[in-house]
């Protein structure tokens, strides 16, 4: 038996991870939003299931419950930050309030849930710190720019603690799924920023005709990409980064092959601003 904290839990990839850790004997601590969403869950499991309810846009709430998790569970073996959406739609659309959610929620409480967690972790002397990214952490599309921000702030926040936490037996590992039968379209549909004419014509009107059109099936599983994550838990090393789905290996290898022959081919330019010896 193993324990584990997951934020939202109701619904997509944290569904599937609860669902299959439950079946398999495991203990979660899960975060939702509204916990009529997990009632059938709980009934199923009331001894190994713990729900809280959090809106992640509470920073502020965060530590509390990270605390509560480890009282209630004793120890934790693996942290999983999956909570989040996508805001997509042109920039200049979008409300100072959509921003400040969407960077709250994919961004600032993945945070602060890890700051929240690590003492605990640390006390233990081991553990797995799991963020939930994309391949959008790494490669980009027109019309998604604040939900970029937000993963590619995650991913180098959680690359660079890999380092921090090494030292004392806690892992890190960046999960980056291509797309996945789940109900983030829906969910992206639906928080879509205002549909301004000057853009119908550009990237942004393709994504928005991308977004609404039933015949273009995600072909990523939640329940196999749950699996893998929970394997990669018990991988020695941690894997820094786990990519799922076979969308992803393509779109990130194009997007990091394109920012490589970048620089290589601006390193005599940019050696030459140096200061000059002497």
């Amino acid at each position: 038996m193993s324990n584990w904290f997951i934020t939202g839990i109701s619904s997509g990839l944290g569904r599937a991870l609860a669902e299959t850790l439950l079946a398999r004997g495991d203990r979660v601590f899960g975060t939702v939003r509204a916990i009529e969403l997990v009632a059938e869950l709980r009934e199923r499991y009331p001894d190994r299931l713990h729900v809280a309810t959090l809106d992640l846009r509470a920073i502020d709430a965060v530590r509390a419950v990270v605390d509560d998790a480890f009282a209630v569970l004793g120890s934790i073996d693996a942290v999983v930050n999956n909570a989040g959406y996508g805001l997509f739609g042109a920039a200049e659309s979008l409300t100072l309030e959509q921003i400040k959610d969407q960077l709250a929620t994919n961004l600032l409480a993945p945070i602060e849930v890890a700051r929240a967690a690590l003492p605990h972790l640390r006390r233990q002397g081991s553990g797995r710190l799991i963020a939930i990214s994309s391949y959008g952490g790494q490669a980009t599309h027109g019309g998604a720019s604040l939900y970029h921000a937000s993963k590619w702030g995650l991913e180098g926040f959680f690359d660079a603690l890999a380092q921090e936490v090494a030292p004392f037996g806690i892992g890190v590992t960046i999960v980056e799924p291509g797309a996945a039968r789940t109900g983030f379209r829906a969910a992206a549909t639906a928080a879509l920023g205002a549909d301004l004419d000057a853009y119908r014509g550009t990237p942004i009107g393709h994504l928005r005709t991308v977004l609404s059109d039933p015949a273009r099936t995600p072909g990523g599983d939640p329940q196999r990409m749950a699996a893998a994550i929970i394997k990669s838990a018990a991988a020695e090393p941690a894997p820094l980064r786990l990519v799922l789905g076979s969308d992803a290996p393509a779109i990130l290898d194009r997007a990091l092959s394109a920012r490589l022959e970048q620089v290589r081919a601006q390193a005599e330019t940019a050696s030459r601003t140096d200061a000059v010896a002497g």
